[in-house]
């Protein structure tokens, strides 16, 4: 009797190991299913997502879009700022450049006709010059203010003996406003029409 309940106390110590192997085996045997499952859900989800479409906004489209022609804008108006910068700094380098000559040439004279051992010839011919040079000085400035007034924004006029040369600040001009300078220079400067050069800057 005794040996047939040490009998029955293994067995049942045996099943329940056998039991707890088995659950135990169960548990660890769905985890991994899981843990394999979510892997493969992971991985499938990423490589869906390989090559699809992403649907966007259309007001992020229309601001991508209205953007560059602004950009492109900017880009513009900064260049034409640029252009205008130029052409302001061509003109009044150029009128600086030709009044300091023409300081100069007067400083000049005007040393000769004081000069002490100057002959009277000399004097004259000093006074003549310095007279021509002021004379030219105000029939250019009254010019370019005259030509300004006919909706020209700036103005540059060279002499060179009797060649004239007038750089106006325009694209182009019209027939009737090469016409206008060509009167105004001639007149105010006393002028040859055929000597009076003009261009655009």
């Amino acid at each position: 009797m005794k040996v047939l309940k040490r009998n029955q106390l293994v067995i049942l110590v045996i099943a329940l190991m056998l039991v707890t192997a088995g659950y135990l085996n169960f548990t660890s045997m769905h985890n991994d299913e899981t843990s394999v499952a979510n892997s493969i859900n992971l991985a499938d989800s990423n490589d869906s997502s390989i090559g699809d479409a992403t649907l966007v906004n259309n007001d992020n489209v229309e601001n991508v879009t209205n953007e560059t022609p602004d950009n492109n804008e900017k880009d513009t108006d900064a260049k034409l700022v640029s252009t205008q910068d130029e052409k302001d700094y061509y003109f009044e380098n150029s009128k600086l450049d030709r009044d300091k000559m023409y300081s100069q040439m007067l400083e000049s004279y005007q040393k000769m006709y004081e000069g002490e051992t100057v002959s009277i010839e000399q004097k004259t011919m000093a006074a003549n010059e310095i007279a021509k040079i002021n004379a030219t000085r105000n029939a250019i400035m009254i010019s370019e203010n005259l030509i300004k007034t006919k909706g020209i924004s700036d103005i540059v006029i060279f002499v060179n003996d009797t060649q004239i040369s007038v750089v106006i600040d325009a694209e182009e001009l019209a027939p009737e406003q090469i016409a206008q300078i060509q009167n105004i220079v001639s007149r105010e400067m006393k002028a040859q029409i055929e000597n009076i050069h003009i261009s655009c800057k």
